[in-house]
């Protein structure tokens, strides 16, 4: 089966706790833990943007504390450790809401730049 970039599934996390959460790739893309995640600062603010339509194009694990995600457009150098999961998954709404805010802000869009 094929998937276009709109019908990319969210990434299922379920914990031991028995809370589970769906994350978007662009919610784990913005919210990537690395430190050189093509951000640009704008007024003195980090900002991801235009990655509304990003995949996943691969996830490997890194000892038995996180996983490395390979998205599509190359970023890979972050680690997501099963706590900062559970903490995206526990947050997101307010997450989401907030980087929404600080694109509106900016004048900046979720929707990648037209060629």
């Amino acid at each position: 089966m094929a998937f276009s970039r709109r019908d990319i599934p969210p990434v299922e996390l379920e914990f031991a706790d028995s809370r589970a959460f769906n994350l978007s790739a662009e919610f784990l893309r913005v919210y990537s833990p690395a430190a050189d995640s093509k951000i640009r600062s704008v007024g003195g603010e980090k900002v991801i943007f235009g990655r509304r339509h990003v995949g996943i194009m691969s996830a490997e694990p890194v000892g038995n504390y996180g996983v490395r995600l390979l998205f599509d457009d190359l970023h890979k150098t972050g680690i997501y450790t099963w706590s900062y999961f559970y903490y995206l998954g526990s947050n997101k709404f307010t997450l989401m809401r907030n980087y929404i805010k600080t694109l509106k802000k900016h004048g900046l869009n979720r929707d990648p730049k037209r060629k």
